[in-house]
């Protein structure tokens, strides 16, 4: 696999590479950042963490605005951020809406035409994006976490929960938590997956966790004067099922904070603590 690289900036003493590639998953090319720390020549390997961003955003809203670049150098953390969809397909209505198509990924497979061909951003994800990350860089397979926000939420929650063995910790800012439940969940699973709703629950966080889906724990950050908090993030429903299933979720609720970067940017270093305690203690038990 050849990369194309589109941008290199050196940042707190790590570098962002942003990367372009073709994509067997999604049939076409794909373009990811990843941020790699300053590497030690005695370190063989180093922890990762996935970031997914929400609807109309690419890699490079989380490069240019959460500020994370700091602290990962620090923990020697690997950020490795995709993009939210295939790019320049033309396929009918792709880009006609902010919450369907270019920008909107919702990371499942879709089934339903003309998205089944190339929207495989689940596959894309949780197998190929990893792989490579994990052929072509130095990561420790065993301290791969993942965290997102918005639509990248659900999709950081619903990939952790089917593959605990590959991604180690997970969290989320503003996290859409019950997609079948809101409208752009259902507008999404609709479009891509069909009217099929049972196909619809292999991709809802609450739906997996009550059919037994488990990790260890979950950490969500919600801004308090977020506009899509009860119609779309809808976080009761994960504290709900969350009751009895031995997973230590935490929901913290933060006054006067927004569903912007500005939000993310505010407590992702909270993430990145967190994340470097869970993947430590993984790896010294």
């Amino acid at each position: 696999m050849t990369f194309e690289i589109l941008q290199q900036n050196k940042c707190h003493g790590g570098y962002w590479k942003r990367l372009r590639h073709d994509s067997y998953a999604c049939k076409s090319q794909m373009t990811f950042s990843v941020f790699l720390p300053a590497l030690d020549e005695n370190i063989l390997n180093y922890p990762a963490l996935f970031w997914l961003s929400g609807l109309t955003c690419s890699d490079q809203n989380f490069v240019q605005k959460a500020h994370a670049e700091a602290m990962a150098n620090e923990f020697g953390f690997i950020l490795i951020a995709p993009d939210t969809s295939p790019r320049g397909l033309g396929l009918p209505g792709d880009s006609i809406a902010y919450d369907f198509g270019e920008g909107a990924g919702f990371y499942v497979d879709a089934t339903a035409a003309p998205w089944s061909t190339n929207y495989q951003m689940y596959s894309y994800v949780s197998s190929e994006l990893y792989e490579l990350a994990l052929s072509r860089f130095p990561i420790d397979p065993d301290r791969v976490g993942i965290f997102g926000h918005s639509m990248g939420g659900h999709g950081a929650l619903t990939i952790a929960l089917k593959n605990p063995a590959k991604f180690r910790s997970v969290s989320a800012f503003s996290p859409i938590c019950a997609p079948m439940t809101c409208p752009w969940g259902i507008k999404a699973f609709q479009g891509y997956l069909g009217d099929d709703t049972a196909a619809w629950e292999d991709y809802d966080t609450c739906e997996l966790i009550g059919s037994g889906a488990r990790v260890s724990s979950i950490l969500v950050d919600q801004g308090s004067d977020d506009d899509f908090l009860s119609t779309q993030l809808q976080p009761e429903r994960l504290e709900k099922v969350c009751v009895g299933t031995g997973i230590d979720l935490e929901v913290c609720m933060h006054n006067g904070y927004d569903h912007s970067y500005f939000f993310i940017s505010t407590f992702i270093n909270k993430h990145l603590r967190y994340h470097h305690k869970k993947l430590n203690r993984h790896i010294n038990n």
